[in-house]
């Protein structure tokens, strides 16, 4: 069973909703970055989240990266994701495991932590993004997300994410979320039908590690909701570094400090974090970017 992203409408259009089955995602997230099983869980939902976000993207050249702060022990995590779905990320401690929450669960709100904020980047391919931030309530990324949307962009959200991995293997056996957005137009007895509805909603990622696929779900879930499934995309955990990006990160560096990298190291190892692929770079290749970044800077100064 493939991963799904569906996006629609309900109660006649005064509700729109963004759901996804993200096992397949969240596993190659898992294997890419050796995830313990609350990182896998933590890192999972935010993929998940993010991945939704960016199906609301009007361009393919867009993207939207998400920050997440909180203090825990697992450190900070970030995440971006692009029109189609597809999602990369990472976070600042992998390995990271911790004793299960009261409730028996994974205990992502500890590792995660609740003393710091989110931050929204969304590049539209403007002049300047545009960052929308927000503090963290819980940890549980879910109430975090629903907080910033709710306050940084007034749009009333309900919002579940959820990761459920083996205890013993560690593999992810299923990864779903759901973001479901009131309308400007949107009546109270809408609202009180989806608060209704939040237990429901919280078994999505149990539905789906049974097998049932995505679309029913939302069809048997919201039955009498005037449901409406208005598209569809594929997710998919993949990093779109390459070694042209990183000659540009080194030649931001500017010109004192990738001299001073030529003269003390004669070599640069640069590692992406988002996939941990390792790019070598020889003293000569450095003393040609080296180069490239005068001539660039001595065209900028012509044209001025």
């Amino acid at each position: 069973m493939s991963d799904k992203i569906l996006r629609g409408v309900m109660f006649d259009k005064s509700v729109r909703f963004t759901a996804i089955s993200a096992k397949e995602m969240v596993e190659a997230a898992r294997n890419t970055h050796n995830l313990s099983r609350v990182c896998t869980a933590a890192l999972g939902r935010a993929l998940i989240m993010t991945s939704m976000m960016g199906t609301d993207l009007k361009n393919d050249d867009e993207k939207v990266t998400t920050v997440i702060k909180g203090g825990g022990e697992a450190g900070n995590i970030v995440c971006t994701a692009y029109r189609s779905g597809r999602v990369k990320g990472y976070i600042e401690n992998p390995s990271v495991e911790l004793p299960p929450a009261p409730n028996g669960k994974l205990d992502v709100a500890l590792a995660v932590g609740w003393f710091g904020e989110l931050t929204v980047i969304r590049d539209l391919s403007m002049k300047e993004p545009y960052v929308g931030r927000s503090e963290m309530i819980s940890g549980e990324i879910a109430e975090d997300f629903a907080n910033y949307f709710t306050r940084s962009e007034q749009t009333p959200s309900l919002v579940y994410l959820g990761v459920r991995v083996d205890i013993e293997t560690l593999k992810v056996l299923s990864a779903g979320g759901m973001l479901i957005q009131a309308m400007p137009n949107c009546p109270e007895e809408a609202i009180a039908a989806l608060e209704a509805k939040a237990d429901d909603i919280s078994k999505l990622a149990a539905r789906l590690e049974k097998g049932e696929e995505l679309r029913d779900i939302l069809i048997n879930m919201f039955e009498g909701c005037t449901l409406e499934i208005l598209g569809s995309a594929q997710p998919e955990y993949r990093c779109d570094c390459s070694r042209e990006r990183l000659e540009a990160v080194l030649m931001s560096l500017g010109k004192e400090e990738l001299t001073d990298m030529i003269e003390k190291e004669g070599q640069a190892e640069l590692t992406c974090r988002f996939c941990n692929k390792v790019y070598h770079f020889t003293k000569e290749q450095l003393e040609a970017i080296l180069k490239e970044g005068a001539g660039n800077s001595d065209e900028r100064s012509d044209t001025e």
